[in-house]
Formats: C-alpha cells, structure tokens, sequence
C-alpha cells in the first residue's frame, strides 16, 4: 500500500528523503478523478519502488502542504529530488503515459 503523508510528516519523508525520487499524489477522497488515479499510483510505487517514493496526500485533511505548493486542481502528482520540485503532473493520466512522464526526470529503470 502506498504510503500517506501528512502536514506533519511531509518534510521529514519528502523533502529529507534521500538518494530517491518521491511522487507525492495530492487527490482528495471526493475526486473522481482521484479515484480513478488510486490504482496507477499504487501500481507505480510497487512496480517502482527500490527507485521511487510513491506517497499520497489528501488535500482536505492537508490544507496547509496543498497551500504551499500551490495545489489548485487534483489530482496533482508532484515529483520532488533531494527536497525540490523537478515535475508536476495534473490531471488523470494512465499509467504508461505517467510512467513516460516521470521517466522524463526520473530513470526507472
């Protein structure tokens, strides 16, 4: 199961996470599209794991992390390296087309 992080927790196991990529999943649990991203989201942290971070973040619950990174539409994944911002991804899109995306950034292997 892909991790969750909270306003509490998000610096310590996104932006200090170290010698690995992590995808934060902004969604919400009344999002549709959200719904629809859930099993792609987890599909990538288990396929991808030993190489990227996979964690989610609900935005309802998390106001303050959504507010600082400007989340306005979800779902939102955002990929963060050594603590920054490399890419951000809005909007449903099936795994291949993500999996692309991240490779962009992100060698998967």
């Amino acid at each position: 199961m892909t991790a969750v992080v909270t306003d509490e927790t998000f610096k310590a196991e996104v932006l200090e996470a170290t010698g690995v990529a992590v995808l934060v999943d902004f969604w919400a649990e009344w999002c549709g599209p959200c719904r629809m991203l859930a099993p792609v989201i987890e599909a990538i942290g288990q396929k991808y794991g030993q190489v990227l971070k996979v964690v989610k973040l609900d935005t309802d619950a998390n106001q303050g992390t959504a507010l600082d990174y400007n989340i306005t539409g979800i779902p939102c994944c955002i990929l963060f390296k050594d603590g920054a911002e490399i890419a951000r991804f809005v909007g449903f899109k099936p795994e291949a087309v993500l999996v692309a995306e991240i490779q962009n950034f992100v060698p998967l292997g």
